[in-house]
């Protein structure tokens, strides 16, 4: 009988045990799925991921390693574009790309968020057929425009998602402090530097510059996916020798063959930086990748001056 009772009691014990566990790993009925979401850059995943956070669900077409004006769309893209409720872009014609495939994805109807709206805009880009109009469209280079493309993306996310306004809300506060703060950090870091010109691989850099008190001298490329001509390299090497111009910014996403012949032919210095977070190690994240753009800018600046 003693027996018994012990079995008994044991399995009551073991059936509680199995209700607790059931409690815990179970999700509770109604729970709500991350709002799936596409970018067309990564840059913009990492800003996205700050505002939505635990509520979406982000991807990115773009890796960090490709050319954002030369980008080939995957199969894989097609299927992304087609779950997603809403994509975000930068804009002024800089991902040309991304329209045909939402033809493709037969998605007309999907929502598409321009980050670029609202910002002050710097003339000047490439202009072969890929061109982008009047405007240069890395405006995300200057963490004063990321202000204004965080609110967009906020906006954005509060319309398609109202029931989680406030966490939006606290995320992106949260953020444009971040971006306040690195800032400040950064320009204290370049201010000691006397000589400030640089030459660099493509017009990616004019909000960088501006910001943060550069002076793009040239660039190696004005039409991406061409190399410049002799004339133009002559043209180049000659400047930089005549203004004595001590270094030379190179971008993983392009050919390192003509940086590093500059160099050779002038004496001036390579520095790799990039337009895009994930190209470089260390630079996953948006905060990240500005600190590198301008702790190796200035590191090398320092060095030659």
């Amino acid at each position: 009988m003693k027996i018994l009772q012990c079995f008994v009691s044991k399995c009551r014990i073991t059936a509680v045990l199995l209700v607790f566990m059931t409690a815990l790993f179970v999700p509770k009925a109604g729970a709500a799925e991350p709002l799936p979401v596409v970018v067309t850059l990564p840059v913009l995943k990492d800003f996205v991921a700050v505002v939505g956070d635990a509520h979406i669900r982000v991807s990115t077409l773009i890796s960090g390693s490709e050319s954002e004006h030369t980008y080939t769309p995957k199969p894989s893209d097609l299927v992304r574009i087609q779950k997603a409720k809403v994509l975000f872009q930068i804009g002024l014609d800089l991902e040309l790309w991304v329209q045909p495939l939402i033809e493709n994805a037969d998605r007309p109807n999907l929502p598409i968020i321009t980050t670029s709206k609202g910002v002050s805009l710097i003339e000047g880009g490439l202009v072969d057929g890929h061109g982008h109009g009047a405007a240069n469209p890395h405006i995300w280079l200057d963490p004063q425009n990321v202000q204004i493309m965080i609110a967009e993306i906020k906006k954005a996310l509060i319309a398609v998602d109202p029931e989680h306004r406030a966490d939006y809300e606290k995320n992106a506060s949260a953020y444009l402090q971040k971006l306040e703060k690195l800032e400040a950090e950064l320009k204290r870091k370049v201010a000691p530097l006397k000589d400030k010109r640089i030459i660099t691989h493509h017009p990616a850099w004019p909000y960088f510059a501006k910001r943060f008190g550069f002076e793009i001298r040239s660039n190696i490329l004005t039409q991406i996916g061409s190399a410049p001509s002799a004339k133009k390299l002559g043209i180049l090497i000659r400047q930089i020798k005549k203004e004595k111009i001590r270094v030379i910014v190179s971008e993983p996403q392009l050919n390192q063959k003509i940086p590093l012949i500059l160099a050779e032919e002038t004496g001036a210095k390579v520095v790799p930086l990039s337009p895009l977070t994930g190209a470089l190690p260390g630079t996953d994240h948006y905060l990240d990748l500005m600190r590198y753009n301008v702790e190796a800018l200035v590191n090398v600046l320092e060095k030659v001056q």
